[in-house]
């Protein structure tokens, strides 16, 4: 019964047993088989022997299929409890449904021949192997014409009491065929007879010729019983260690045709070796009668989860499940798993994948043409700067120069054209020295460039604000390199921090497919950096013109934060090739945002409007400061 089951992948049943050691033995061997094929039993019933009191107890149990949505019912009962049970189940309306049945009733006359019971669906059986006794036709039609005779008042006189009640003569009475099938309980009553007599004959000693007259137990004919073998016709009669009858089984089924009942072989199995043969195209299921094996009622809690998808148990039964899809980044390429498999560091899927593809390398080539455009970009920016350096390297002693810084300037354009420079890292191949370079290049580059205006903003402020009020402090601070060492100092901490990450996790080429979370590190330290310069930059909002950057460097900062701001939410949501050339842009917009905030205003005065470059201009303004301020 297991291997038909999993035949027609039968995994949902119910399973019913009728009240006596033969039908709760079979239920708790198939209970305990059903679990090794994962086979599931919703729903357990015992029939009882019909009477007025059990009538409710059928009934339940009949609601207990219905109520289980269970295609399938496997049936252990001998045929004279499961004859009682069947007309609740037609009384109910059950059809469409699988009943396989034991041997003892599926072929049985007395259950075919319940009224109404060709509705319930298809009944599949398991039958012992038949094989013809020669003349017992011939003997059961003689003995049973002799035993029925007419009556003038047109009963029948029942010669043979013991006769009276049994199946057989019931079989001849209603003029049953007498089919292999028929006699099917015969030819094992036949061969438990012959199997019983040879055990009685080894017990009594008869193998000297003369049996003994003593009384025999039946615990002392059981182990005898189990050591017979004999040959009935051609097919042998032996029992194996567990007392079975290895001579295998035939699978048939039911055969309707109107109310006419006739029973066919469908399979066979046999157990040594275990070999199950059944022919589905032989079987008349109950919803395609007149397209015979067209389609296998299922019989399933939930159907198989499609591959890219992992099973989630949702009940005590582990045949009922949810299906899941797996995640992005993993995979399943079979059904019945509750887990994924992630994929491997060099590949990727999309969510309910069945396999993991290779990932792409993309990178910044040289001669792409997004890298063209880029590159035009950051030569136009290196022009620039080189540029300003050389106006500034001109005019270092004019007044505009000096304002700006004087030769810190010239510090920090070289620091921006480092900076610009490094971008040159993230195109083409990655290499070690370009994996060394290109963050702490251009954090280190832009940091210098950022402490040299934030102190020189400081300076400023200083100058107009604070140094009447400290003048001493202020004082000793200038002459004292105050500005030099600031600078020196926070452009050596944020270089010991590029240091400290190269030395604890050296970059090298490699595949990105992780954020790395320590380059926030260093750019949180330039963003910091960035407010003091800004709130510096605002104490002066209300200085003389020519020493007010405020807006310059407000303008400034946020073209740097914008620039990366982008960049990070791009590069979380993706990483593309564009990601990269945001990268890429964000540099060259830091560089540029300070360039032309900061220094193409006093580039464009030394050039254009040499005028406002003088030392006389200069003192106007600072006197129309000091007079706007009394």
């Amino acid at each position: 019964m297991i291997q038909l089951l999993v035949r027609f992948n039968w995994t949902w049943i119910v399973l019913l047993g009728s009240d006596n050691s033969y039908g709760l033995q079979g239920m708790q061997r198939l209970s305990q088989q059903a679990a090794y094929y994962d086979i599931c039993i919703a729903y357990q019933g015992v029939i009882p022997d019909l009477t007025s009191a059990t009538n409710q107890t059928m009934r339940s149990i009949v609601k207990g299929i219905l109520k289980t949505k269970v295609n399938t019912i496997v049936v252990f009962s001998s045929k004279s409890k499961v004859s009682g049970f069947f007309p609740f189940v037609i009384e109910q309306g059950v059809t469409g449904k699988v009943w396989i049945g034991t041997e003892d009733w599926s072929v049985a006359t007395l259950v075919s021949g319940i009224p109404g019971i060709h509705t319930i669906g298809t009944v599949l059986g398991i039958s012992i192997k038949y094989a013809a006794i020669a003349g017992f036709e011939t003997f059961e039609s003689h003995v049973v014409s002799k035993l029925l005779r007419d009556t003038s008042n047109g009963m029948m006189d029942l010669r043979v009491d013991c006769l009276q009640n049994t199946d057989l003569y019931s079989m001849a009475v209603k003029n049953f065929s007498l089919d292999g099938y028929d006699m099917t309980s015969s030819y094992n009553v036949y061969k438990a007879v012959y199997a019983v007599a040879h055990a009685l004959h080894q017990a009594l000693g008869c193998d000297s010729g003369e049996c003994q007259k003593i009384e025999v137990q039946p615990w002392q004919l059981l182990p005898l019983l189990k050591q017979v073998r004999f040959s009935v016709g051609n097919s042998s009669v032996y029992f194996d260690e567990n007392g079975d009858p290895p001579t295998g089984y035939d699978i048939v089924t039911w055969v309707w045709r109107g109310t006419e009942w006739s029973l066919r072989v469908v399979g066979s199995y046999t157990p040594d070796p275990a070999d199950l043969t059944v022919d589905p195209a032989q079987i008349e299921w109950a919803s395609d009668i007149d397209n015979l094996g067209k389609e296998v009622p299922p019989s399933i809690c939930s159907p198989e989860c499609p591959t890219g998808h992992r099973k989630l148990q949702t009940g005590q039964h582990k045949c009922c499940f949810d299906c899941l899809a797996c995640p992005a980044h993993t995979f399943l390429n079979s059904t019945g798993s509750t887990w994924c498999q992630a994929c491997e560091l060099h590949q990727w899927s999309t969510e309910a994948s069945k396999v993991c593809l290779d990932r792409t390398v993309l990178l910044l080539a040289w001669d792409a043409p997004l890298s063209l455009a880029l590159l035009v970009l950051l030569a136009l920016t290196l022009f620039m700067t080189l540029g300003s350096g050389v106006v500034f390297l001109l005019n270092l002693g004019t007044p505009v120069a000096k304002s700006a810084g004087g030769r810190t300037c010239l510090v920090m354009l070289l620091a921006l054209t480092a900076a610009a420079a490094s971008a040159l890292c993230h195109f083409g191949l990655p290499s070690r020295p370009a994996c060394l370079l290109k963050q702490p290049l251009f954090v280190f580059s832009f940091t210098v460039c950022l402490a040299c205006v934030t102190v020189r903003s400081f300076q400023v402020v200083c100058i107009f604000k604070l140094s009447s009020k400290l003048p001493r402090a202020y004082d000793t601070w200038a002459k004292n390199h105050g500005p030099e060492v600031t600078v020196l100092v926070v452009s050596m901490t944020v270089l010991s921090i590029s240091a400290l990450r190269v030395a604890l996790n050296p970059p090298y080429p490699s595949q990105d497919v992780d954020f790395y979370s320590n380059c926030i590190v260093t750019e949180s330290y330039v963003s910091v950096l960035s407010m003091l310069c800004f709130s510096f930059s605002y104490m002066g909002k209300d200085l003389p013109a020519n020493y007010n950057e405020a807006k310059c460097i407000t303008f400034s900062l946020m073209v740097y934060m914008i620039s990366w701001i982008s960049f990070f939410t791009i590069y979380f949501v993706t990483r593309a090739e564009f990601a990269m050339a945001m990268h890429v842009l964000a540099i060259v917009s830091s560089v540029l945002g300070i360039l032309g905030g900061y220094f193409m205003p006093k580039v464009y005065i030394m050039v254009m409007r040499p005028k406002m470059n003088t030392t006389a201009h200069f003192q106007n303004c600072i006197q129309m400061y000091t007079m706007n301020k009394q």
